[in-house]
């Protein structure tokens, strides 16, 4: 087992743990001879000494906040298991939650015990819950081909649909399970929501079969107790996660859940099917040895209270693969299935599959019982309305907000679903195949926005006419003489020294300080290369306070951005809010008397001085911005060129704007032609 001072930590986990880029590290080892010297690993891929990297740090100076936890994770994951590390971090928790006995557990080491107890004094200093999150967060990054998580958006969508349609028990606690729970990610959303809500006492049940993540549901559910989430209040929450196989021995058999989440194991073939052959549970069809979804389904019905939902999170072909066509039909006579919702590809492992929300529903209780009263089957196709659009592939919000409103509007009994959702009668879905499959039953004319045609085609007419005069208007250039004599060129680099322009670069924020979606009032929003190729939006944001502690690049109004990697290789002046440039984008403030900034910027972007300043080794090769090239011509004649520039940026965003409207009505003519609901005129 590895000592303290043999831990080895890469260029990578020293920026972390120093809170700067990668690049500051390169740049100390060069700069600095007392840098510690390499212990391992490769010249391209160097490793160091934890213990000589902190003494460095401290020595000169540059170990920031950040360090306290970024210094504990490497011993960590210096223990070699994955269950070892796992079931360590597990019994931090425990301990920071109270715990007064250690753990006797034999597969926790001397050096195991010894991490422990410093992150049980670290989470004093610095956060219990926190320190615990943080630990675990980097567990599930080092193994997460081996442990599969249900994404935190996905979870709070599951459990915000559940609680939707379950019908009330008033005074009586809530229970909710989930018999595949991982390291509690699902057991956590729901948590959160029923104290967040002021919802009634909620007791968590959870079953995993893999002791790591088993162990660390259990220690993460135990920080989960009142409002605030501190664990200090009066027990709005309760848990009880156990280690067990949940279709073999269910170590919760005896107990009946208001909701049942679960994210369960996809495609296995070795669930129980000769065990359990007789197995009462199978109420519907004894599943295929291929279709152990379709256990998992009727074991969620089975462990419901009358009245009681389920949504589970399976794969498309549980929906319409032929093996399984006689339980689905089962399920639908019976007046159990209430929706299929088809996610958007990106929602969940395997991210390029489009999964789909299973909803179902016990009989009884104070519900509606699905088809049995006529209301039939929710059928949405949030995939098909192309909610994925940001970094990430989803667009939380926006399916968010779809899936809420299909799914309060059809257990209200309304006609009117947003577009991409549709009511089926179950008789309609009984036919030889049963195919669940949202897309196959959800008309095209309510997937896109053909009802809105006459506002697409004022909107095409008007990009067009847009098009045509910024490009009427840069047909007035004209090819210069030609004698010969070319302007001079300069360099942004002999700009940065003639005090022309200051050229800084930005920084990628360290883990855990950047926030996804829209900037709250204390915050600044990161803009990241993935941003720009995903469509140029910043999808985070940053703390001020924090972004200005760190010292953070922000571009104000009428500086030049500069992306500096050839797969995205643009400039253009900022005329946005005040905005976080992350790794690999550079701001340029020129000198409003030597310089114009829309010339600047025009200059910077032209095709081919990216490529003659870049380093041509791929297709994400940096491109050296002090090289680029920039005319070298009096205040007067730039001024000229840059509204030359400003027109052909307008030409360029006509175009594209005209692609994209172009290509919804090409779809949107061919869907309404193909299915009747256009029809050509005269």
């Amino acid at each position: 087992m590895p000592s303290p001072r043999a831990v080895p930590v890469t260029l990578a986990e020293i920026a972390r743990i120093a809170g700067v880029g990668r690049a500051a590290v390169s740049n100390w080892r060069r700069r600095h001879d007392s840098f510690p010297a390499r212990i391992g690993g490769t010249d391209a891929s160097p490793q160091f000494s934890l213990t000589e990297v902190e003494q460095w740090l401290r020595e000169n100076g540059k170990l920031k906040d950040v360090g306290g936890r970024e210094l504990l994770w490497p011993g960590f994951e210096a223990l070699g298991s994955r269950d070892e590390t796992g079931l360590a971090i597990a019994e931090a928790g425990r301990r920071m939650r109270g715990a007064r006995a250690r753990s006797s557990d034999p597969r926790l080491s001397d050096r195991a015990r010894e991490l422990i107890d410093e992150a049980v004094a670290l989470g004093k200093r610095e956060g219990d819950r926190e320190t615990f999150e943080f630990l675990l967060q980097r567990w599930l990054d080092a193994h997460v081909r081996q442990v599969s998580a249900s994404p935190r958006p996905l979870a709070a969508l599951m459990t915000e649909v559940a609680f939707a349609l379950r019908p009330p028990r008033a005074g009586a606690p809530l229970t909710v399970l989930d018999p595949a729970c991982g390291a509690g990610h699902i057991l956590d959303a729901a948590a959160r929501a029923a104290v967040a809500t002021g919802a009634d006492p909620v007791a968590l049940l959870g079953c995993e079969i893999d002791p790591a993540p088993a162990a660390l549901a259990a220690a993460r559910l135990a920080f989960v107790r009142d409002a605030d989430g501190n664990g200090d209040g009066g027990g709005a929450a309760t848990a009880d996660v156990r280690r067990g196989d949940s279709l073999r021995a269910d170590p919760h058999a005896a107990v009946t859940a208001d909701v049942v989440l679960c994210n369960p194991p996809f495609n296995e073939r070795d669930w129980g099917y000769e065990q359990l052959s007789t197995d009462r549970r199978w109420a519907h069809g004894l599943p295929p040895r291929t279709e152990s979804e379709l256990a998992w389904v009727q074991h969620c019905l089975a462990r419901l209270r009358p009245g009681g939902v389920a949504v589970l999170l399976l794969p498309p072909a549980v929906a319409s693969r032929r093996a399984g066509r006689r339980i689905r039909g089962a399920l639908l006579r019976a007046g159990l299935l209430r929706g299929v919702i088809a996610l958007p590809p990106g929602a969940a492992q395997p991210h390029s599959v489009s999964l789909h929300l299973w909803l179902l529903r016990s009989p009884g209780g104070a519900g509606p019982s699905a088809s049995a009263d006529g209301s039939g089957v929710l059928l949405a196709d949030a995939a098909a309305r192309r909610a994925a659009s940001r970094e990430g592939g989803v667009d939380w919000e926006s399916l968010g907000g779809f899936v809420r409103d299909a799914v309060t509007a059809f257990d209200r009994g309304e006609h009117d679903l947003p577009d991409g959702a549709r009511r089926v009668a179950a008789i309609d879905l009984l036919d030889e195949e049963v195919d669940l499959t949202p897309g196959r039953h959800v008309s095209p004319a309510t997937r896109g926005e053909e009802l809105r045609l006459p506002d697409v085609w004022r909107e095409f007419t008007g990009t067009v006419e847009g098009l045509r005069a910024t490009g009427r208007a840069l047909e007035a250039l004209v090819p210069a003489a030609d004698d010969g004599r070319r302007p001079p060129t300069t360099t942004v680099g002999e700009l940065v020294r003639a005090g022309a322009l200051v050229l800084r670069g930005g920084q990628q924020p360290p883990d855990g300080t950047v926030t996804a979606g829209e900037p709250g009032e204390d915050g600044i929003p990161l803009l990241t290369v993935p941003d720009l190729l995903q469509g140029g939006a910043p999808t985070g944001w940053l703390r001020r306070a924090e972004a200005v502690e760190r010292g953070a690049l922000v571009a104000e109004p009428g500086d030049v951005v500069v992306a500096g990697v050839i797969r995205a290789f643009t400039a253009w002046v900022h005329q946005g809010p005040p905005t976080v440039l992350g790794a690999q984008l550079h701001s340029l403030r020129v000198d409003p008397e030597k310089l114009d900034a829309w010339f600047l910027a025009g200059c910077l972007r032209a095709p081919s001085n990216g490529r003659q300043a870049g380093t041509h080794a791929s297709s994400a090769s940096r491109v050296d911005v002090r090289r680029l090239q920039v005319l070298q011509i009096p205040l007067a004649e730039q001024l000229r060129h840059s509204e030359a520039f400003r027109r052909l940026t307008s030409f360029e965003e006509f175009r594209a704007r005209l692609d994209e409207l172009g290509s919804r009505l090409a779809r949107d003519l061919g869907d309404g032609l193909a299915s009747g609901r256009l029809t050509p005129g005269g």
